[in-house]
C-alpha cells in the first residue's frame, strides 16, 4: 500500500486478549494493521465488560497494543444498566465531539468508524470526518439494534429522554455515513425506514481467529477433573460457555435437564446476574445432572469445548431475533468442531444452513430434551461431520482475517 491510510475506531468497550471485552476492535485492528494501515482506537478507560481496565492520569493517553494505538478517555464507574452508565456515554461522546478539531489534527484519520454499540457516537464520528484528511470515509457498525434492544428488553417507553436521543442518533448514522456495517444479517430493511440509502448496508459478522484454536490455553484444574469424570462415566455432555442473563434462557435449559435420561450431563460454564438464582433453583430441584462451573480466559475456550458433546445456544423469545443472530459464541461453537444446539426462533438460521446442528424455537423445553436425544443417539460419526461441517464453514466464511477484508473492500471503494 503506497500510502498508509490512518483508521480512526471508536469503540466505548474496546479491549484486548489482556484487558479482556469486547474483542472485534482489536482482532479486527490487528489484520488492518498487518495489511499496513495505521490504526487508532479511541476507547473508555472504565468498561464493565473488562477483566482489567487501563489506569490513566489524563484523556486521550495512549497506549499500543500489538501494533495498535489506543487512546484512553477517563469515564465514570458504573454497575448494571442504571443511569450511571447512561452518564458514562454522554461523557465519552461529549469529550469526543469537544476534541474532534484536535483529534482530526493529529490523527488524520482517512476512515472513521463508529462503533459503540450505542449509536450516540456518530455524532463525534460526524465532527472528526469533516476535520480529517479530505475524503475522509465515516462507516457506522451496528451490534446491537439500539434503541430497538432497551425498548424490547428493558422495558423502556419510546416517549423516555434516552431512547428519543438514542433515536436520533440512530437515524442521523444511517443517513450521513457512507456506509452502515451491521452484525445483525437482516436489518437492512429496518435501517431503510430509519433512512438508510440504497446500496450502503453491508453484513459483515463476527468471527473467529484460527491460532487461538490452534495453541489452546488450558483449562483450570477444577473443570478438567469434572469433565474428566463425565467422561468416564460416559455421559454425554450438553456444554454452555458464556453469560448467565435471562437472555441466554437458560431457565429453559434447566427445564430441558429435568426431562433428559441420568446419562446426559448439563455444564454450565461462565458467569452473570442469574447464575446464583440458576444454581439455587438446581439444587432445590434435584437437578443433579446440571453443574455450573466458574469462567474460563477466551483463549481457554478452544480446550474447554474440546470435552463437550454438543454446545447450547439459547435466546428468550424476542422480536429482536428477526434480524437474526450475530453472538460471538455461534462462531466460537462453529470452530469448536462439536454440533450445535441452537434454541432461538429466529429466520436466520444459520445453524441449518451450514448442516452443523440442530435448531428448536425459543422456550421449549420439551423440543430441547427431544433435540438432546436426536444428538445422543446419532451415530458418533455422524455427529462427528456434523460438527466438521460447521468448523469448515467458520474457516471459510468466519475468520477475522476474512471479514477485515470486507472492511478493506468498502475502505477502497471510490479511491
Amino acid at each position: 500500500m503506497p500510502d498508509k491510510k490512518r483508521i480512526l475506531l471508536i469503540n466505548h468497550y474496546a479491549g484486548s486478549p489482556d484487558l479482556g471485552m469486547e474483542f472485534r476492535p482489536y482482532y479486527l485492528s490487528r489484520e488492518w494493521v498487518k495489511m499496513g494501515y495505521r490504526v487508532d482506537i479511541i476507547a473508555a478507560d472504565f468498561s464493565h465488560l473488562r477483566v482489567k481496565n487501563p489506569e490513566i492520569d489524563h484523556d486521550f493517553q495512549e497506549e499500543t497494543i500489538d501494533g495498535i494505538h489506543y487512546h484512553w478517555v477517563h469515564t465514570s464507574r458504573y454497575q448494571g444498566n442504571g443511569v450511571k452508565r447512561a452518564l458514562t456515554m454522554a461523557q465519552f461522546v461529549g469529550k469526543l465531539w469537544l476534541h474532534a478539531g484536535k483529534i482530526a489534527r493529529e490523527l488524520k484519520p482517512d476512515i472513521v468508524i463508529t462503533s459503540s454499540t450505542y449509536p450516540l457516537d456518530t455524532f463525534a464520528g460526524q465532527r472528526i470526518r469533516k476535520r480529517g484528511n479530505a475524503p475522509c470515509k465515516l462507516i457506522h457498525e451496528v451490534h446491537d439494534m439500539w434503541p430497538e434492544t432497551p425498548v424490547r428488553l428493558g422495558n423502556f417507553p419510546r416517549w423516555h429522554p434516552f431512547i428519543v436521543a438514542m433515536q436520533i442518533g440512530e437515524n442521523s448514522a444511517y443517513r450521513h455515513s457512507d456506509y452502515v456495517v451491521s452484525l445483525p444479517p437482516l436489518a437492512e430493511d429496518y435501517m431503510k425506514r430509519h433512512g438508510l440509502k440504497d446500496g450502503k448496508f453491508r453484513h459483515i459478522p463476527n468471527g473467529v481467529v484460527e491460532e487461538e484454536w490452534e495453541r489452546p490455553a488450558p483449562i483450570p484444574e477444577e473443570h478438567e477433573n469434572l469433565l474428566r469424570r463425565l467422561r468416564a462415566e460416559g455421559r454425554f455432555v450438553v456444554g454452555y460457555f458464556g453469560g448467565h442473563a435471562l437472555s441466554n434462557a437458560l431457565d429453559f435449559l434447566l427445564d430441558a435437564a429435568a426431562l433428559c435420561e441420568k446419562d446426559v450431563a448439563f455444564v454450565l460454564v461462565g458467569k452473570g446476574v442469574e447464575k446464583e438464582r440458576l444454581m439455587k433453583r438446581a439444587k432445590e430441584e434435584g437437578l443433579n445432572e446440571v453443574f455450573f462451573l466458574p469462567p474460563v480466559p477466551k483463549l481457554a475456550v478452544p480446550t474447554l469445548v474440546e470435552w463437550f458433546d454438543c454446545s447450547y445456544i439459547g435466546g428468550m423469545e424476542s422480536p429482536l431475533y428477526q434480524f437474526g443472530l450475530c453472538m460471538n459464541k455461534l462462531f466460537d461453537s462453529m470452530m469448536s468442531g462439536k454440533p450445535i444446539l441452537c434454541a432461538i426462533t429466529t429466520p436466520d438460521d444459520i445453524v441449518t444452513r451450514s448442516g452443523c446442528g440442530v435448531m428448536v424455537p425459543s422456550e421449549q423445553p420439551q423440543a430441547i430434551a427431544a433435540a438432546i436425544r436426536e444428538l445422543k443417539n446419532m451415530p458418533p460419526e455422524e455427529r462427528r461431520a456434523m460438527g466438521e461441517r460447521g468448523k469448515q464453514a467458520a474457516k471459510e466464511r468466519y475468520t477475522y482475517r476474512q471479514i477485515a477484508e470486507q472492511f478493506a473492500e468498502l475502505f477502497r471503494k471510490g479511491d
